[in-house]
């Protein structure tokens, strides 16, 4: 399995980067970027890093990073289904292209499930590409009866 290390300050730009091939790989799905949003990334990226609900791990290579996840814990309300309220979110998971198919994605999602299951988090939420879900699937996700909807203004 790839080696995954916690990131660091210095992984910013990587971190960035590797967001943008996430968005750039899914077209225009989410709508029209807005100017400045990689600025604005690096400047939340910088603030969260130390934050303990808040998970970011990398996989290295020669030329920057080769993978990154990122993955945080939310407090809501508890619930039946749910007594303490608190759920995981995998928000990033993503491999350069030229760094696919070698294991990288899922060393990555292993070491945020992980942190999870240490945390005592019994559900753990993510939206997935279709180029994904099959790793997921293989790593314990199902598909959610709910379907994500989404207002943008």
């Amino acid at each position: 399995m790839s080696p995954v290390r916690l990131a660091t300050a210095g992984d910013i730009p990587e971190l960035v980067r590797l967001r943008d091939v996430l968005y750039t790989d899914a077209g225009h799905a989410w709508g029209t970027p807005v100017d400045g949003w990689r600025a604005a990334c690096a400047t939340a990226l910088t603030a969260q890093l130390t934050n303990p609900d808040l998970r970011i791990v990398v996989v290295d290579a020669e030329d920057g990073l080769a993978a990154c996840g990122i993955g945080g814990i939310d407090q809501r309300l508890p619930g039946p289904y749910n007594l303490s309220g608190r759920s995981g979110h995998v928000f990033t998971i993503v491999t350069d292209p030229g760094h696919r198919r070698r294991g990288h994605g899922r060393a990555v999602l292993a070491a945020l499930l992980d942190w999870f299951d240490a945390r005592g988090l019994t559900r753990v939420d993510m939206l997935a590409s279709p180029a994904g879900q099959a790793l997921y699937r293989d790593l314990g996700f199902v598909d959610h009866p709910d379907q994500a909807m989404r207002r943008i203004r």
